[in-house]
């Protein structure tokens, strides 16, 4: 897609954006920059977290001894959450369910009794569909199928996303959960949109930098008709916000959350120098609009001004 967007979002007040996301952390990690944007040109922006990431390892070496998570991680995340949201200038709500964990072994072992991946779909999506119906957002974002990756947190975020979004405009569904409210859009979350990596990966190369995506590059092009994540569905990106702005608060946000992000790993990988010149979007797919709308877009709620 071309830089069809080089300027500034257009102002947005009155408008509101409601993403929905599996853990503390996804939300930096997933359109952050995005967010931000918006929130700077006037909407309200709002993170639904499914869970509390309780069952999280602590991904950061450098604070892989602090007592005080590993004596009540849920509560240290709460506060990387809260900073994360006052970097972005976002609203946030927990949304309570308990973190299923990521499980490994071969079998795989079962989920934790109460997991947020075992809830049934209309128990999941109730929260979701309340919060819908109070915040009234123009817009909805997820993650797709796969979850953005294949945690069984991110799957089920997907499921009680897409159900609520539907059932929240349906005056005869649940109305003990508010007056029905129909979201005009639904979008889902691309931040593993194989062709950025590429882009990124011969840019640093050009620039004479190393690129972390060689290897993964190089398997991909030796095999172009799979996919370079294996997991991640064969979405097309429509949908492209020039966020470069706003980079500085995605990186703000993700070191925030000092508990998971590793500041040498795989989300400072790229300079924000190459990034600003070889992909200064964020990327999205329109899977369901309610309005009119030209593809491709650069602007999440196009048809809605």
């Amino acid at each position: 897609m071309e830089d069809h967007n080089a300027g500034r979002i257009a102002p947005s007040q009155g408008l509101r954006l409601l993403a929905i996301h599996a853990h503390p952390d996804d939300e930096s990690s997933k359109g952050s920059a995005t967010m931000a944007a918006y929130v700077a040109a006037g909407a309200r922006v709002m993170v639904a977290s499914c869970t509390g990431g309780e069952r999280g390892d602590i991904l950061n070496a450098a604070v892989g001894e602090l007592a005080h998570a590993h004596r009540d991680l849920a509560g240290v995340r709460r506060r990387e959450m809260a900073e994360a949201a006052e970097v972005l200038g976002i609203e946030h709500r927990w949304i309570g369910f308990v973190d299923s964990g990521l499980p490994e072994g071969d079998p795989l072992p079962d989920l934790p009794f109460g997991a947020f991946a075992l809830q049934p779909l209309e128990t999941a999506a109730a929260p979701l569909i309340k919060l819908i119906r109070e915040f009234k957002p123009h817009v909805v974002i997820a993650y797709d199928e796969n979850g953005g990756y294949p945690h069984p947190d991110h799957i089920q975020a997907h499921k009680v996303a897409v159900h609520a979004f539907e059932e929240a405009g349906k005056a005869a569904s649940s109305p003990e959960l508010g007056e029905a409210w129909e979201t005009s859009k639904l979008y889902y979350d691309r931040a593993f949109a194989p062709e950025r990596f590429r882009t990124l990966h011969y840019a640093m190369l050009e620039a004479g930098i190393d690129s972390p995506y060689a290897e993964r590059i190089a398997e991909w092009e030796k095999h172009p008709d799979q996919q370079m994540f294996g997991w991640v569905s064969p979405h097309k990106t429509t949908t492209q916000i020039h966020s470069a702005d706003f980079f500085k608060h995605r990186d703000a946000a993700l070191l925030a959350h000092r508990t998971q992000i590793d500041p040498q790993g795989f989300f400072f990988a790229v300079p924000e120098a190459i990034y600003e010149r070889a992909w200064p979007w964020e990327d999205f797919t329109l899977v369901k609009s309610a309005v009119p709308t030209e593809l491709p877009e650069n602007d999440l709620f196009a048809g809605l001004r």
